[in-house]
């Protein structure tokens, strides 16, 4: 990748006081910025090289949380540092933020300077470097679902988040009129973050009222997950600097269809498609056969990648769009998998399960492992579903997080591809969120019975 803003430049920058924030940031395990703001001189006279940043940052949940369980880090063994290494390459200037830039970290032992494995970025790494020994490289692209809400942030948390009011009252499924007056959101966020480096394709309504689609074009896989995350970020921001709530909860209501983020991807060799066999009924080739089938038959082994919380499973539904089983189809939305690009040398398969709370970087990371399995196993495709693939009891997606959370602790090829720690952490990470679930008594459950058990 080449980076969007030079090193060299930066410092111009710094010098004439064009910048004066550095935003110095990692991805934590449910895929959010974190890190600190730098005084830009301090960066650029030697910050560049590394800062620091408490353990539990990666041992935690959504509220910020110390749980315990966790074999890398607790209370007991006093929570110490992590190594913020700042990747050069990712620097790139914040335009929706005035003077600002940022940099994309790794995560460091302080004490071995060795990558933390458990760290998202360093799990995908990982899983790119043994596509890298087979002479493969990763290209993918995320399609990213969210909803706009009429009201802010602080306004709903203060009103307790009832009552929430979409942006728009109707579908705007590729409804051009509805999504003008969204465009005070929108059209700054995509100009800003073209800007920032990232490759925009565009934006359009989705399929229920206040919903958005954004589209970024493919990308090696590390650059992918690292674009798809800083434009999580900047949809939040730029949203709040509008006045607006966003949401990337999956299943916000249950009469409203869910948000997702489907993942395209395909591998190539050479600056070519591994995946298009020109000669091939549906132009697959053996290596895309054996990588699709990989995708199928370890699906549940890593679903919890794609669906890490209890909302996550809301979102499965008959009749949706949301798929329901893991098989896969030929341009069929219905399918947990669907063939795309058919006849031509951008032949890729779309991965439907995930949502739109998935994490990019752990997400891609274990679909490479199932692929990459596949590929090692020569593993044969059975043939692809035909029509409504909603109707069958086969193959069907976890139902919720508990089956989910089994299948990933059971799973020797996850073991075998990220390392049984790594296994063991996430999987920690799903208990957490079942445990703090199974104590919290909901509206629902009050609703129903107060007067009537």
């Amino acid at each position: 990748m080449s980076s969007a803003l030079t090193f060299d430049a930066l410092k111009t920058q710094v010098e004439s006081g064009e910048v004066d924030t550095i935003l110095v940031c990692f991805v934590d395990m449910q895929g959010r910025l974190m890190g600190k703001r730098l005084h830009a001189r301090h960066f650029v006279d030697g910050g560049w090289e590394e800062t620091h940043c408490c353990n539990y940052l990666l041992a935690t949940d959504l509220e910020m949380t110390t749980p315990d369980g966790y074999a890398s880090t607790s209370w007991q063994a006093g929570y110490g540092d992590y190594t913020m290494k700042p990747d050069l390459e990712t620097l790139r200037p914040i335009p929706w933020l005035e003077g600002t830039a940022m940099v994309l970290c790794d995560v460091l032992d302080h004490h071995t300077h060795k990558p933390v494995p458990h760290s998202p970025r360093a799990m995908l790494k990982r899983q790119l470097a043994r596509l890298e020994k087979m002479g493969l490289e990763s290209l993918m692209a995320t399609e990213l679902e969210f909803f706009l809400f009429e009201k802010s942030f602080d306004e709903i948390r203060k009103e307790g988040f009832r009552d929430l009011a979409p942006i728009s009252g109707y579908n705007e499924d590729y409804h051009i009129f509805q999504t003008t007056k969204e465009e005070h959101v929108m059209r700054p966020l995509r100009n800003h973050l073209y800007a920032a480096g990232i490759p925009v394709e565009g934006s359009k309504g989705e399929a229920e009222a206040g919903q958005e689609e954004l589209n970024i074009r493919y990308a090696g896989a590390l650059d992918m997950a690292d674009y798809h995350t800083i434009a999580k970020h900047a949809i939040k921001e730029i949203a709040w600097q509008q006045g607006h709530a966003v949401t990337f909860l999956p299943k916000w209501h249950h009469d409203r269809v869910g948000s997702s983020s489907h993942i395209h991807q395909a591998l190539w060799q050479h600056g070519t498609s591994a995946f298009f066999d020109e000669s091939d009924a549906l132009s697959m080739s053996a290596l895309m056969k054996h990588y699709l089938a990989g995708l199928l038959k370890y699906a549940p082994d890593y679903t919890y990648f794609l669906a890490p919380y209890i909302n996550s499973y809301k979102r499965f539904q008959k009749g949706s769009f949301a798929p329901t089983r893991t098989i896969w189809s030929v341009d069929n939305r219905t399918a947990g998998f669907r063939l795309c690009g058919m006849g031509t040398p951008s032949v890729r398969v779309e991965c439907r399960i995930g949502g739109s709370d998935l994490n990019p970087y752990l997400a891609m990371a274990a679909q490479l492992a199932a692929g990459i399995k596949g590929i090692e196993e020569q593993l044969e495709l059975v043939p692809p579903a035909q029509g409504d693939t909603y109707d069958g009891e086969t193959g069907l997606i976890p139902q919720n997080l508990r089956d989910a959370h089994a299948a990933l602790k059971d799973s020797a090829m996850l073991r075998e591809a990220m390392g049984n720690d790594v296994v063991e952490h996430y999987a920690r990470a799903a208990e957490v969120e079942l445990e703090d679930f199974d104590r919290i008594v909901t509206d629902y459950e009050v609703a129903r019975g107060f007067e009537r058990a």
